[in-house]
């Protein structure tokens, strides 16, 4: 297997009962449906998998039976963010002992100093020897990395070899890193909204956590095998869909994880409290929008 990344990183989810504990049999499930619908890779214990509301032995067996089961298809990136520069080491060691082709880190919270940023992330790397996403989150973190200091550390710190952008406009950025650094392959984010402009501008792929992965897969390959106008109509059809699923206001975890039990990926859309529920009416304007665009649950 190619550990490169490229391609659809598919931010996964994280699969609970109904009563909150982990769904070993919907995890294992849920890592099949990605692969089965062409991803390129699998990223783990991000926001989008509720790393925050797992337990350390928790995030052990999510690691564990997602390497396991995905049985070196796909790369597999494991979310590393921490606080504190000696746990998130603990975990990048964890999620490289357990086979993770890379990890993703960002900023501690409201670390805006950028001389310690630049300490801790190279500290983190001295520490594994294998690659980091470096996750540019300013929303959660309270962190915005300027295109001017992402391309500083990835000069510095050969480890980090790829970044997840998370800020609006994407685009933009992809084009202002991309003009101070060669040393990175960039992977948009932000549900996907504006994956076509991002590869247009330079990025190698993206990393999201849409419910239909096989729609951003086919962009990838469309635009990647030089039908760029293909691509781009292929991705303004469905992209209704994917602004639609990417409501953080009333919950975008929510949202995905009600259609992935819809598309029989697991088998309960629970999300480990605090977690605003979804209503009624938002999954029935879910459901039009799916026939209305002749997508297949």
């Amino acid at each position: 297997m190619e550990n490169k990344l490229q391609g659809l990183c598919v931010i996964a989810i994280t699969p609970f009962a109904e009563n909150g504990s982990l769904d070993e049999e919907s995890l294992r499930s849920l890592v099949d449906f990605y692969i089965g619908r062409g991803v390129h890779g699998l990223t783990i214990l991000g926001i989008m998998g509720e790393a925050h509301k797992i337990l350390e032995s928790e995030r052990q067996q999510v690691l564990d039976i997602v390497m396991k089961q995905n049985a070196g298809r796909v790369p597999v990136v494991v979310g590393c963010t921490a606080n504190s520069t000696n746990v998130a080491i603990h975990l990048a060691q964890k999620a490289e002992q357990g086979g993770a082709a890379a990890v993703m880190v960002a900023p501690p919270q409201n670390v805006k100093n950028e001389a310690l940023l630049l300490q801790h992330f190279t500290t983190i790397a001295e520490s594994i020897s294998i690659p980091i996403v470096l996750q540019d989150e300013p929303v959660t973190t309270g962190v915005i990395l300027t295109p001017d200091f992402i391309a500083h550390l990835a000069n510095s710190i050969p480890a980090i070899q790829y970044v997840k952008l998370e800020e609006a406009p994407t685009p933009v950025k992809v084009t202002k890193i991309l003009e101070k650094t060669d040393q990175l392959e960039i992977f948009g984010g932000l549900g996907g909204g504006s994956f076509y402009e991002e590869l247009a501008r330079g990025a190698s792929g993206i990393m999201t956590g849409f419910a239909f992965p096989e729609i951003l897969v086919k962009v990838y390959d469309l635009f990647t095998s030089g039908q760029q106008e293909e691509a781009r109509a292929y991705f303004y059809k469905h992209l209704p869909l994917i602004r639609f699923e990417f409501q953080l206001g009333i919950g975008g975890v929510a949202i995905r994880k009600e259609t992935f039990k819809l598309r029989g990926a697991i088998q309960s859309s629970h999300v480990r409290a605090p977690a605003a529920p979804l209503d009624t009416k938002t999954m029935d304007e879910f459901k039009e929008l799916v026939h209305y665009l002749g997508v297949t649950l």
